[in-house]
């Protein structure tokens, strides 16, 4: 089964559910179960999926469903990806982006304090 993956920043959790195929309630499970799928929240708590948790997404449902792996066997089989440096590793990718997120976030508030002690 080949999945297309739009090319889009951030997916909704319904979304994600199209594309894998699978019910909503089931990507939450996995969530729980799967350490390396762990979407971000937004402000009212709706989740964000990137690109490569799509991918971990896909990659468990076809260990799951196809290989049919026990969920032991498949997280097993995923921290075996981790260690070999396979494009499921995202956390170090994740923890980068954040840090520059919040960096950002950050000079933003620095500059609006700039901009508002010039007011005339």
């Amino acid at each position: 089964m080949d999945h297309v993956i739009p090319d889009k920043v951030f997916f909704k959790i319904g979304e994600v559910a199209d594309i894998a195929m699978v019910e909503q309630h089931v990507l939450r499970y996995w969530e729980d179960e799967f350490d390396t799928l762990c979407p971000d929240k937004n402000r009212s708590g709706q989740r964000l999926y990137q690109k490569k948790d799509v991918e971990i997404v896909l990659e468990i449902k076809r260990l799951l469903y196809e290989e049919k792996f026990t969920i032991a066997g498949a997280k097993v089989k995923l921290k075996k990806y981790k260690k070999k440096g396979s494009p499921l590793e995202i956390q170090e990718d994740r923890d980068k982006f954040l840090q520059w997120k919040r960096e950002l976030k950050q000079d933003l508030n620095e500059i609006i304090k700039i901009l508002d002690n010039n007011k005339p």
